[in-house]
């Protein structure tokens, strides 16, 4: 097997069951998550655990390919019930990004977008470290689910440093990676999560990881609850939000034209 000259990371949400469309984007079935994994598996694809991701943005050891990361925003309940068994049982590692304010808790900073004003269930601390044990990492998602780019200085490192050291303290470990809420970061925020302390941070901009992305905006492909099997094997391979065959139709006859003789002359 080869080595991977680009990883993508995945990122989902809450699973369980959509109550609206707002709710479709983030959230997804239990069983339509299983049959992604299956579908992630048949085809190569093969999770690495989060270190390792870094490790090699570090110039370190070699990804293979296929590798690819799992990561969940949040820290919804519904990942412990519907997730942990199913990724355990495949030996596959992934990632959670906790709101360390709202621990055991609910997911309040969603009511004025989600149109039922419904909120959902946050992991508690002893389902956090049983989690822990059993192939799942955790890091953070800020204090209270922050725009950070709007915050005074002082805020803003409250936030990045303060769920730093909160959930160090939970998870007796190291908490060494980060992921902006809402994807929302600039230049002052990437400085304060260098000044902060952490190693990486990840975005939520589309694309693939190549060795030379900057470790504190790695890119990561949004699933969402709609997207079918084969739509996120075609997001995989576009390293693109849109999973569409039209999109995936477009892409290939880009390819094709760049190829004919003349074109681009």
């Amino acid at each position: 097997m080869g080595h991977a000259a680009r990883v993508p990371v995945l990122m989902y949400h809450r699973i369980g069951i959509a109550h609206n469309a707002w709710e479709a984007r983030y959230t997804i079935g239990a069983a339509h998550f299983a049959a992604h994994m299956r579908t992630l598996a048949g085809a190569g694809y093969r999770p690495v655990a989060i270190d390792a991701l870094v490790a090699w943005l570090e110039g370190g050891v070699a990804l293979p390919e296929g590798a690819c990361l799992l990561t969940f925003d949040d820290g919804f309940r519904g990942v412990r019930e519907h997730a942990l068994p199913l990724l355990e049982s495949l030996g596959w590692p992934f990632t959670v990004f906790l709101v360390s304010d709202l621990i055991g808790g609910q997911d309040v900073w969603t009511v004025g977008s989600n149109p039922s004003g419904q909120t959902y269930p946050l992991l508690d601390a002893d389902e956090i470290r049983d989690m822990q044990g059993r192939g799942c990492s955790f890091h953070s998602h800020t204090r209270s689910h922050a725009r950070l780019p709007t915050l005074d200085d002082a805020d803003l490192a409250d936030q990045l440093a303060g769920s730093r050291a909160a959930l160090a303290r939970l998870l007796g470990r190291k908490v060494d990676y980060i992921a902006y809420p809402y994807g929302q970061l600039d230049e002052r925020v990437e400085a304060a999560t260098r000044a902060a302390g952490y190693r990486a941070a990840f975005a939520t901009q589309p694309g693939f990881n190549r060795s030379d992305v900057n470790r504190f905006r790695i890119r990561r492909l949004d699933i969402f609850g709609s997207d079918t099997p084969a739509m996120l094997l075609r997001k995989l391979h576009l390293g693109s939000n849109d999973g569409s065959l039209l999109q995936f139709g477009r892409y290939y006859l880009a390819r094709l034209a760049s190829h004919l003789p003349g074109v681009g002359r």
